[in-house]
C-alpha cells in the first residue's frame, strides 16, 4: 500500500476576511446551545458549494422537504435557501424517549464567492439534495492593445 504525501500549504489553510465575516454571521454571536435550545433547524441544514469552470453549485440536503415548499432567492450576492420542517401528525401522546429529529421553519443563508447570473439558475431536487446550478457571469476577455512607436 502507498500512502500519498501532501504538501503543507500554510496560506491554503488560512481562512481570508470574508469567509471569517460569513462564518461570524452564519454561526452568530453567541451559539444557540448556549441558551440551552440546542442546534436550530437553519445549523442543520448542511449545505456544499463548489466552483466548475462555468458555474457555481450549491447542494443543500432537506430531508422530508418537499420541492415546492422550498424557496430559493438571490440578492446580489447574498444567497438564500428557505423552507420548513414539518412535524408528523400525532394522533396520539407519545412520551419519547429521545426526539432528534428536528422540525420548524429554517432559513440558510450564504455568500456566493464570484458573480453569478441567478437568472439563468437551475435548481434540481433528487432525494432530498436541492441542487442549486448558479451560472458565473462571463469576465471580460482581455484584449491586446498594440504599443505603436510614435514617429518624429
Amino acid at each position: 500500500m502507498m500512502a500519498n504525501l501532501v504538501r503543507r500549504d500554510p496560506a491554503r489553510e488560512m481562512m481570508t476576511l470574508r469567509d471569517a465575516l460569513d462564518r461570524l454571521f452564519e454561526e452568530s454571536f453567541l451559539p444557540s446551545a448556549f441558551f440551552g435550545a440546542g442546534e436550530t433547524p437553519a445549523a442543520s441544514l448542511p449545505v456544499d458549494i463548489y466552483e466548475t469552470d462555468t458555474d457555481v453549485v450549491v447542494k443543500a440536503t432537506v430531508p422530508g422537504v418537499k420541492p415546492e415548499d422550498i424557496e430559493v432567492t438571490m440578492t446580489g450576492d447574498l444567497l438564500t435557501i428557505k423552507g420548513e420542517f414539518k412535524s408528523e401528525e400525532q394522533a396520539e401522546k407519545r412520551d419519547y424517549v429521545r426526539q432528534e429529529r428536528r422540525f420548524g421553519s429554517f432559513c440558510r443563508q450564504m455568500t456566493l464567492p464570484v458573480a453569478v447570473d441567478g437568472n439563468k439558475a437551475t435548481a434540481t431536487f433528487e432525494h432530498g439534495v436541492l441542487t442549486l446550478e448558479l451560472p458565473k457571469f462571463e469576465r471580460a476577455k482581455a484584449k491586446s492593445i498594440k504599443v505603436v512607436a510614435k514617429q518624429i
